[in-house]
């Protein structure tokens, strides 16, 4: 007896995906070969067909669909076969426990038949004992191959199985195909041939490959003479796409590290600009003053006259010596009349910031051969010298506090030289990125020769230099790094299976080790998510409740639903509640960084609750000056112990201590007129502020300054609705449809 412990069966040594169709990722129903040789279930070619013709998803060929349709393609009675013994061993497994032998109801009138212990491979059937030995003795099976049952299962079989059963005729189930028909070249059983093809000349399948296989194998022959040739040239298409690989990848590094360089020249440049224009205005207010007080001193000595028409003898005789003094030093300093000169600072960009046709960056592509030695480091050495010569320039520049563009020699060009003269009136000439200040027209205009139009106005005007101290410069602006930057992570829905309606997410927070917990106010539901989104279940509330903001503690979940605040545990125990105001619709719930507090905003000010649900404090930001004139629609805090809001009531984001003093705030034109959405805080302070109406989440720093874009719609938002931060390095954002998207927040010095 042949051993078969060690062979593989057929099925084993085909892949899983062999009999799986490429369209519905499925196993193949009905299998249909392209002239192309790939192979698909009927009705997938039925959906991908388009008209006339079809595509072949994997090599793209268009081949044209037969006029009878999808269905005259040829059918893969290979795949057939495979399938057919696919089938027959998922019946026997799932007969293990008793397999019944297929004959005994037909011979003994039994309904059903005794345990079966053998199967005959022609007949596909399982067999007792006693059937197989009869029917290993009948003149009609006598030729029939019966094997053990245990050895079919096991796969020994499965080859000579397949030689065995014959393939089955499409249009006649339960006829075999047996014969060729040699002008239509197709597969006929004994009722196909009685039809159509009764005067055709046919062969039996076995003349008919006997006949055809010399053919194909002179053809297979001479494929095998270039399969070594084939498997060189996809040799060296995958070394070619590895270098193409490494190369962009280099090439982007050269990319970012010379946006870098050229964004941080452009910030230290703006701050030297600025730095200028405080300078101008700050001399210009102190002479300002001392003209002022000159001119009242002169208003005084000038209404001298009162006293010699309305003061008495003595009190004329008691001033006529300091009066005659102070007017004639007057008359020793003429006045002269009409204001003094002031020059007024104006702005001028640089040519090349207005050029549309300038570009900083550029790419060129140049064909090189595979090297054998040092091919693959060899593609980027001269971009690599080329990338260190641009970051030693951009170094340069920003030492120089400017972008403009350096000779080859080192020395200054016509133009940087132009950049840096004084003009004649004394006004430095300013430069700046265009798209720092934006024109009503809405595009930079070039001032061309001589001084800018004076009509010119701007959409950011410079406004009126405040005598308070400036704001800190943020660790962004110093010269030494960069704003924090966006790295796409993933995106996943938030809608599952059992919810009613569309999701409509209100509250975000951190919940868990990179989780995060979901408030959906339509579905009424805490619903938990990982950052990979992977659905975790829900954390259930009270009957009735619709979470609407939502905060996660030490070992509990705050949230607010209606004019309530609310106090649950994980599974969704209620510790307290408490009633809130009912002047405001909805209210922001933030949690504390130490955990063990809870933060909400109430009709204009601030309450914080301790985990008993004890208010702690109550504060106003701003004091009780600012009573009535705020409107908290969201709020968070940060690692730093700040409370960071979004006030509608004054339209701007307000950052104020624990004690209600605010340390910090933005109105400025950066809201595009929109009211403030979500703000998240991360690790560092950096403040991330939500604009809706235009599809942008702005970045802020600690102190509120606007520093710029952080995400906008090329990054996908469409609508964003709420934000969070988690761990304070991964920004999670929702949109209106429930999708969130997660970022993970690239910081400068990272």
């Amino acid at each position: 007896m042949v051993s078969h412990g060690s062979s593989p069966s057929l099925l084993e040594a085909l892949s899983s995906d062999f009999l799986a169709c490429k369209i519905c990722l499925e196993q193949l129903q009905a299998p249909k070969t392209l002239p192309c040789l790939h192979t698909y279930c009927q009705d997938c070619l039925g959906q991908l067909a388009d008209g006339s013709r079809i595509r072949c998803p994997e090599c793209r060929e268009t081949v044209p669909v037969p006029p009878e349709g999808v269905a005259a393609f040829k059918t893969n009675f290979f795949v057939n076969g495979l399938l057919d013994l696919v089938k027959a061993r998922a019946c026997g497994d799932l007969r293990a426990g008793k397999p019944a032998c297929a004959l005994c109801p037909l011979v003994g009138g039994t309904s059903a038949g005794g345990p079966a212990t053998a199967r005959c491979l022609d007949c596909a059937d399982d067999l007792c004992q006693a059937c197989a030995d009869g029917h290993r003795c009948t003149r009609q099976t006598h030729t029939h191959r019966v094997v053990d049952l245990v050895g079919y299962r096991a796969g020994w079989y499965d080859e000579e199985a397949r030689e065995r059963q014959a393939a089955q005729c499409p249009q006649h189930p339960g006829e075999a195909l047996r014969f060729l028909c040699q002008p239509c070249s197709q597969l006929l059983c004994r009722e196909c041939r009685l039809d159509p093809h009764l005067d055709h000349p046919c062969l039996p399948l076995a003349e008919a490959v006997r006949a055809r296989r010399p053919g194909l194998e002179e053809l297979l022959a001479g494929v095998d003479s270039n399969l070594v040739e084939l498997e060189a040239a996809r040799r060296v298409e995958k070394e070619a796409l590895a270098r193409l690989r490494e190369q962009a990848a280099r090439v982007g590094t050269q990319v970012e590290e010379a946006a870098e360089g050229v964004l941080r020249a452009l910030l230290a440049q703006k701050q030297e600009v600025l730095g200028q224009l405080r300078a101008h205005v700050e001399a210009a207010e102190e002479a300002a003053r001392g003209r002022l007080a000159e001119l009242e001193g002169r208003e005084q000595v000038a209404r001298a006259r009162r006293v010699l028409s309305l003061g008495r003898e003595a009190e004329i005789l008691s001033l006529e010596g300091a009066i005659a003094q102070r007017l004639r030093q007057l008359q020793g300093c003429p006045w002269a009349p009409g204001p003094a000169p002031c020059l007024l600072p104006q702005l001028e960009l640089h040519p090349g910031l207005l050029d549309k046709n300038c570009h900083l960056l550029q790419l060129s592509f140049e064909e090189q051969q595979p090297q054998k030695d040092g091919g693959k480091d060899g593609a980027g050495t001269q971009g690599g010298e080329e990338s260190q010569s641009r970051r030693e320039d951009a170094s340069k520049t920003e030492r120089q506090g400017g972008v403009q563009p350096q000779a080859r020699d080192g020395a200054q060009t016509p133009k940087e030289e132009k950049a840096q003269t004084t003009r004649e009136d004394g006004v430095q000439t300013l430069e700046e990125d265009r798209a720092q200040i934006p024109y009503e027209d809405g595009g930079p205009q070039p001032h061309r020769g001589g001084r800018p139009n004076k009509k010119k106005k701007f959409k950011g005007r410079l406004k009126s230099i405040s005598r308070e101290p400036s704001p800190a410069l943020g660790p962004n602006l110093d010269g030494s790094g960069l704003l924090p930057r966006p790295i796409f992570s993933c995106s996943f829905p938030t809608r599952m299976p059992g919810d009613k309606r569309s999701p409509r997410i209100t509250g975000l927070c951190p919940f868990g080790p990179r989780e995060i917990l979901v408030a959906d106010e339509q579905n009424r539901a805490l619903k938990c998510f990982s950052l990979n989104g992977d659905y975790k279940g829900t954390v259930p509330v009270p009957e009735g409740c619709s979470p609407c903001s939502v905060a996660a503690l030490q070992s509990a979940v705050a949230f607010s639903a209606g004019a309530r605040l609310y106090l649950i545990s994980p599974d969704g125990e209620v510790q307290w509640r408490r009633a809130l105001s009912l002047s405001q619709a909805s209210h922001a719930v933030a949690a504390l960084p130490s955990g063990d507090r809870v933060a909400v905003s109430v009709a204009g000010h601030v309450e914080v609750y301790n985990m008993e649900g004890s208010l702690a404090t109550r504060f106003i930001p701003g004091g009780k000056a600012s009573r009535g004139l705020r409107a908290l629609v969201f709020l968070t805090t940060s690692p730093q112990g700040h409370f960071v809001g979004s006030d509608w009531q004054q339209n701007s984001v307000v950052i104020c201590d624990g004690l209600g003093q605010v340390v910090g705030e933005y109105k400025g034109p950066g809201l595009h007129g929109c009211q403030p959405g979500s703000v998240s805080v991360d690790k560092k302070g950096y403040i991330f502020l939500t604009l809706r109406e235009v599809n942008k989440v702005v970045i802020l720093d600690p102190k509120g300054s606007l520093l710029g874009d952080f995400l906008t719609a090329y990054h996908g938002l469409e609508k964003p609705r709420v934000t969070t931060m988690v761990d304070g390095r991964y920004l999670v954002v929702s949109l209106s449809n429930g999708t969130i998207h997660v970022f993970r927040v690239r910081s400068p010095d990272s």
